[in-house]
């Protein structure tokens, strides 16, 4: 079941790769800038909350990649920034990152610690599918690595949730994917059979590595440049 929302329609028309250049330029007392990240790194973050403001808005976003420093391309960084939702989001993708893929069960006596298929399947894949029922895409938190390294944070990614087909215990959720550009045709596919077990979760992101569990990020709506 789909909202109205369209990769090819309400997507960048461009893929989530950009010049080396600051992501966030600071300005500093007394004079002068100072440059903090790198949006070479990617904005997917960005791309996807300004995408959806775009969408409320029922305003079209940016045909061509804009220039740094320009009001679009300040809007996506800034929207960057929001979708991590620092500290607690940034926090939630770490503390995913070291969880076990299946329930386990540690200690004496032995207490369940939840993996992520559980976490994704029975608490978070509900909320998508509810929020896609009621015709509102989900900004979705994807995780992918397995490590105690902060360092690893960024290969963690971010997609648009915005239709869904199920087929008995099979479900294939369709995402925008800003790494993919304007493609309709970008999936993340699972089963929900056993989900206190570790799930494959099968996907064509641009990305190199596993999905290996995704979670819903609070999104509020913002005005994007020129969509008053």
């Amino acid at each position: 079941m789909p909202t109205d929302f369209l990769p090819s329609r309400h997507g960048f028309a461009f893929p989530n790769s950009w010049p080396s250049q600051p992501g966030v330029v600071l300005q500093i007392p007394g004079g002068g800038n100072l440059g903090i990240g790198n949006a070479a790194r990617g904005l997917c973050g960005g791309m996807v909350f300004a995408a959806l403001d775009y969408w409320h808005a029922r305003a079209e976003p940016p045909g061509a990649r804009p220039a740094a420093g320009t009001p679009p391309y300040q809007f996506i960084v800034r929207r960057l920034i929001d979708s991590w939702h620092i500290p607690s989001g940034v926090l939630r993708y770490y503390r995913w990152m070291n969880l076990p893929d299946g329930d386990v069960r540690l200690g004496r006596p032995p207490t369940l610690r939840r993996g992520l298929s559980s976490r994704t399947i029975q608490q978070h894949w509900p909320r998508v599918r509810a929020s896609i029922d009621a015709g509102r895409p989900a900004a979705l938190g994807v995780v992918t690595m397995h490590s105690r390294r902060p360092g690893l944070l960024g290969h963690n990614h971010q997609v648009l949730a915005y239709g869904y087909e199920v087929s008995c215990s099979e479900v294939s959720v369709a995402v925008y994917d800003p790494n993919s550009g304007p493609d309709d045709g970008v999936r993340i596919s699972f089963s929900t059979t056993a989900p206190e077990l570790p799930t494959r979760f099968a996907h064509n992101i641009g990305i190199g590595w596993p999905v290996r569990g995704f979670f819903l990020t609070g999104y509020s709506p913002s005005t994007p440049p020129g969509g008053a």
